[in-house]
């Protein structure tokens, strides 16, 4: 490279990483003026929004422990060591994941985990061996709910594993977390392909003749307004809020309930909030829609 190539050549050509360390030279002394620091860059074009939104979250996930990012135990899936092929095939194509703890009668007693994809040779029934699931599930990594989650971090990447099972002080299977939860705290939630792109869709779209298909974020007010009713946005803000509420929990795909006269049907959900939801009117009321 030639001495009269423009520095801005140069800067570009580093990495992220070469520029958030010069940006340290100037030694902040406490975790605030670290902050400050990265977002001064921001706020310079020495890094980009998406950069500076990066280095936070690991900074965050250096204070977090394994209980505060883990799916809670009521939300996990799991599958019976009893099932047979038909029954853990089912499971896999609902819940849509890839990996599941096998639990023997409840969740405090974890038999191992089942990658789904240790099912294909089943699915396709050319696999003369009798269906065992003893014979297919991986060994079962157990982590204390107050374990370090950038510790956890560097185990996953060393080991090799994806998930581990969460227990509390007393031994009690508390929840599950994986890889997955750990990065979405540092680089955002990570969409997969069962994941629609509404991000530039109405809030309420109309798609059949009584049937609308309503982000889960949608305002509790405009929700009202759009349909002429009147649902209290006293005890939550969004439509999604409504929703988990009546149920008593975060539904999971797939799952019904209907709330004065409507039926509210999840459409998209992760393991921490919903995302997009069905809604089938009343056979009395039809409004018509403002997004037509």
């Amino acid at each position: 490279m030639s001495d009269d190539t423009p520095p801005s050549t140069n800067a570009q050509k580093k990495g992220w990483l070469d520029i958030v360390s010069q940006l340290f030279q100037g030694e902040p002394q406490n975790r605030e003026e670290l902050v400050e620091v990265i977002q001064d860059a921001e706020q310079r074009d020495l890094i980009t929004e998406d950069t500076s939104e990066m280095i936070k979250g690991v900074l965050e996930v250096s204070d977090l422990r394994v209980r505060d990012i883990m799916i809670p135990r009521s939300q996990i899936v799991a599958i019976q060591y009893t099932d047979g092929v038909e029954e853990v095939l089912n499971t896999v194509i609902t819940s849509a994941h890839s990996r599941f703890p096998v639990v023997n009668e409840d969740k405090d007693h974890i038999e191992g985990i089942l990658l789904a994809k240790d099912l294909i040779p089943y699915g396709f029934n050319n696999n003369d061996e009798p269906f065992s699931l003893e014979q297919i599930i991986r060994p079962a990594v157990v982590v204390p709910e107050s374990k370090r989650v950038d510790v956890l971090l560097k185990e996953f990447r060393s080991q090799r594993y994806h998930m581990a099972i969460v227990v509390d002080e007393y031994g009690g299977v508390s929840g599950l977390v994986t890889i997955e939860d750990i990065l979405e705290e540092i680089v955002g939630e990570i969409e997969d392909e069962f994941d629609h792109d509404s991000e530039n869709e109405a809030d309420i779209r109309k798609v059949g003749g009584r049937v609308f298909m309503v982000k889960a974020l949608t305002p509790i007010d405009d929700f009202n307004d759009h349909f002429g009713c009147n649902f209290s946005d006293e005890e939550f803000d969004t439509v999604g809020g409504l929703v988990s509420h009546a149920f008593g929990r975060l539904p999971e795909r797939n799952e019904k309930i209907t709330i004065g006269g409507y039926e509210f049907k999840v459409i998209n959900a992760d393991t921490r909030r919903l995302i997009q939801l069905r809604v089938k009117l009343p056979d009395q009321d039809e409004p018509e829609s403002s997004n037509e």
